[in-house]
């Protein structure tokens, strides 16, 4: 999921964070899907303009004068770019792709792509896809929301995951010098530093328990998942045994390591970043956006006190992250999908993902290859986030799925957990009857 606040704190963290297709005459990839695996189109587009929609905060100027540069350049075809706000857009592009001349490509939140693509309005990108990809493996977190009944409708743009953010210095005054790499090292750890700090409202990992992201880690590292669906039929997945496992996991991790009165909690209220800042918790699971807020929060805490690393499972890899992120849609009824499908192709491109999408933007690129190429070039404190986006799951690529996010029912989910008003089974009994409801709803 991406959010308005998500974005605007990513692009704080950027002071800390930075230390191809060819051309003939122009066509319309028309509706897509059609069976059979295809090259994107290289058609000419000479006296044509062709319409962007990217959200505020997403691309610097200089990464879409790039993206265009090289288009205009290979399709002889003009773009116009128009930068759109968060708030209103999810109805603003609702309302735009229904038109009979819509943006030709769209820059949506991840697990927003769904909604778009269940009543066509997005272009089915599925024959496309191998070409699209040009050689990259994708990050499950941004093309598993985008694949709807087994078709593609976005390209991944870029990601951003979350990592333990630690305090080095509180650690080491405890004893722990180096960041750990198993779920037995973590926990050794974070008992040295409790032990340490004795504060009835310390944490030694603040993790309050309306975090469903966080949540859903220990929930994916068991084995678990949200809902799965069969032959056009969604099953809520928290009543399995595996996400059984995964919430008692998360609950007894928080009730070991964060204060009592944040079992109730969400991230925003008291703010998490603050309590951070303040020394009030050794560690936090967040997104590298957290890093220039806690800076701004306390000016004393510079990177050089920060460290990342990925959340260790018990699983014995790192746990599985909930992707932030980007992906480029290209509306059904586009009439120049030929030369959408080009500009995408080159705004997800391997050297445009490097050169500029991380190079410049600092954003985490959109393929396991990327994420790698970019590792001898990463600071210390970033190597965290992109190792833990090498991991990734998504929410229910369902249409319906933004209103149980929306009515906080997942967030309730794992508060009654971890506060202990409900025990996983009375808690995942309630929330799995009304996501049957909801995810299958025509």
């Amino acid at each position: 999921m991406r959010t308005k606040k998500f974005a605007a704190a990513a692009a704080v963290a950027l002071t800390i964070a930075l230390g191809l297709t060819a051309c003939s005459s122009a066509g319309n990839a028309g509706g897509g899907g059609g069976g059979g695996t295809k090259d994107v189109a290289d058609v000419k587009g000479d006296g044509k303009t062709l319409t962007v929609w990217a959200m505020t905060g997403d691309y610097s100027d200089k990464t879409i004068a790039a993206i265009n540069k090289e288009f205009e350049s290979k399709t002889g075809a003009k773009v116009k770019v128009q930068i759109q706000q968060w708030d209103g857009i999810t109805t603003k592009i609702s309302t735009a792709l229904a038109t009979k001349t819509p943006p030709d490509v769209l820059d949506l939140g991840n697990t927003q792509v769904a909604s778009y693509a269940a009543n066509g309005a997005l272009l089915d990108l599925t024959p496309y896809k191998k070409d699209l990809a040009q050689g990259q493996t994708w990050l499950d977190g941004l093309s598993d929301p985008a694949t709807v009944d087994g078709s593609l409708y976005g390209v991944p743009g870029f990601a951003g995951a979350r990592s333990v953010i630690y305090n080095k210095q509180m650690w080491a005054d405890a004893g722990v010098t180096t960041a750990p790499t198993t779920y037995e090292e973590l926990t050794a750890d974070l008992d040295k530093v409790k032990a340490k700090n004795t504060a009835n409202d310390f944490s030694a990992f603040y993790m309050p328990g309306q975090y469903w992201y966080a949540g859903m880690q220990f929930v994916w590292d068991a084995g678990g998942e949200i809902a799965t669906e069969q032959d056009g039929t969604w099953k809520a997945g928290f009543g399995d045994a595996k996400a059984q496992q995964g919430l008692a996991d998360f609950k007894e991790f928080a009730n070991d390591y964060s204060s009592k009165a944040s079992a109730t909690l969400n991230t925003d209220s008291p703010d998490m970043n603050q309590i951070f800042a303040d020394g009030k918790a050794s560690a936090i699971l967040s997104t590298s956006g957290a890093l220039g807020l806690i800076e701004q929060a306390n000016p004393k805490m510079t990177a050089d006190e920060l460290g990342s690393f990925p959340f260790p499972g018990k699983s014995g890899k790192t746990q599985p992250v909930m992707l932030g992120g980007s992906d480029w849609g290209v509306a059904a009824k586009s009439a120049n999908t030929d030369l959408a499908l080009q500009w995408v192709k080159i705004a997800s491109g391997p050297d445009m993902q490097s050169k500029y999408v991380y190079g410049d933007n600092g954003w985490i690129p959109n393929s396991t290859d990327g994420i790698k190429a970019a590792d001898s070039t990463l600071s210390d404190i970033n190597k965290g986030f992109f190792t833990a986006a090498l991991n990734s799951k998504a929410t229910p690529a369902n249409s319906r799925w933004a209103d149980l996010e929306g009515d906080q029912s997942i967030n309730d989910l794992f508060s009654s957990i971890v506060s202990g008003s409900k025990t996983p089974e009375a808690a995942a009994a309630t929330f799995d009857t009304a996501a049957d409801s909801a995810l299958n709803k025509k």
